[in-house]
């Protein structure tokens, strides 16, 4: 499950990555700084799709363990028709309010009609987005993780294709990246309802299974609150920093910023790969009983998750230029991203011990824990320390360094709580149901 999954939120972070990439070979560095202030609008859709998709399919997976899958394709059902709802009013509020929405983000003058220009045309697909994103879970929750992966490989290598085309042969600039990206959301939607309309399925996609029930509801959203109150926080610390760094710095320090932001997608995609990859598995034998089996898949969670997230920490402490690189070359940029990314990622291996732990929380059903320390980490402490640093004489630097001291208190707050509220206590949870 963790491998074609890991491979799976790889390919998806594509969409944006390879956006960036190619922007950022653009003249200057303001259409790459303009698509940076739109990336917390970005990521607060995306947390909507998971409210719906990382609320129910863990759901499903317990269900399906209980031998209860009517009732599991309802919880998918439900889960739809509210990717639909979300979508649809998103769509409406966000264009309406796009204007004083990206000036509150940071934007200048400048930098307006970049940010725009791009938010204008991805908002058109929001359902394509909420489809594709909100719906492949339940395909991974299923056991087709292969299936999973496919989808997000269809619409980046359509992505990927069409971005060029675009961008630099249709001259279309930054309205070229965003009409790539919702054209590639958009096979990547139809993809995932043929095959969950399918024959091949364990649980299937039915229009009698769409009548909301609010208990059900209720299920659906506490437990997929975890997943989107981290998307919310990291828009809204995205929010804080680039209006910061806007105020101490300039916009060359927003382009800074939206290129670290664009590395830690990157770098912690294996590690969100690998830990919604044993939530099925968590899940499924959970609701059977086989609760050593669920000990077994934490400590290969944790295992796997800290040993990448240490080898990648020190690699990308050691190469920060040709990271850099990867998405612009201008020698101002360069060397104030090298600067940021020895701050801001000094101590990045510490953010795997909150993945394990609150991928548990969420694969369990334990949807309070999940939460809580989801606001922990971004609500409590990054959003607090962007604000209260830079003022203190630290400037721009102030911003980057209040990610490390959250990856640390956050990070251990949430795997020891997870060791002691749930790891141990599943040793003593007896008779396991034959499995």
């Amino acid at each position: 499950m963790a491998v074609p999954m890991t491979v799976a939120q790889l390919i998806n972070i594509l969409y944006n990555i390879v956006d960036r990439m190619y922007l950022g070979r653009l003249p200057g560095h303001l259409a790459l700084t303009g698509l940076g202030l739109c990336l917390p609008i970005i990521s607060i859709l995306m947390g909507f799709a998971n409210l719906c998709g990382m609320g129910g399919s863990p759901l499903c997976s317990i269900h399906r363990g209980r031998g209860e899958n009517e009732e599991a394709e309802r919880i998918m059902g439900n889960s739809f028709v509210l990717l639909l709802l979300f979508g649809a009013g998103l769509s409406v509020f966000c264009l309406v309010f796009r204007r004083p929405i990206l000036y509150l983000f940071g934007a200048s003058d400048v930098t307006f009609p970049y940010a725009n220009d791009y938010l204008t045309i991805y908002l058109l697909g929001t359902l394509f987005v909420m489809i594709g994103l909100g719906m492949n879970p339940f395909i991974n929750a299923q056991g087709f993780s292969v299936m999973g992966m496919l989808t997000v490989a269809l619409g980046a290598v359509v992505n990927i294709v069409l971005d060029p085309i675009f961008i630099f042969a249709l001259d279309l600039g930054v309205k070229g990246a965003a009409l790539a990206t919702i054209l590639s959301q958009a096979c990547s939607a139809a993809w995932v309802l043929k095959f969950l309309t399918g024959k091949k399925v364990i649980l299937r996609l039915r229009l009698s299974a769409f009548h909301l029930q609010a208990a059900r509801v209720k299920r659906i959203l506490g437990l997929g609150l975890s997943g989107f109150v981290m998307a919310l926080t990291n828009s809204l610390v995205q929010i804080l920093c680039n209006a910061s760094l806007q105020h101490y710095g300039g916009d060359l320090y927003v382009g800074v910023m939206t290129v670290v932001n664009s590395i830690r997608e990157v770098i912690s995609m294996p590690v969100t790969g690998i830990t919604h990859g044993c939530q099925p598995v968590l899940g499924y034998n959970y609701g059977a009983g086989a609760y050593g089996r669920v000990r077994q898949g934490i400590r290969f969670t944790a295992v796997v998750t800290v040993g990448y997230s240490i080898v990648v920490w020190a690699l990308t402490l050691v190469f920060p230029e040709t990271l850099i690189r990867i998405f612009n070359d201008e020698p101002d940029l360069i060397a104030e991203g090298i600067r940021a990314f020895r701050i801001y990622f000094a101590t990045f291996f510490f953010m795997s011990f909150q993945f394990v732990g609150q991928s548990t929380f969420v694969g369990l059903g334990k949807s309070r824990q999940a939460v809580f320390f989801s606001l922990l980490r971004k609500a409590f402490i990054v959003a607090p320390l962007t604000l209260l640093l830079p003022p203190l004489g630290l400037g721009v630097d102030g911003v980057y360094l209040a990610e490390p001291i959250s990856n640390v208190i956050g990070g251990l707050a949430c795997i020891i709580t997870m060791y002691f509220a749930v790891y141990r206590p599943l040793d003593r949870m007896r008779p396991e149901r034959p499995h």
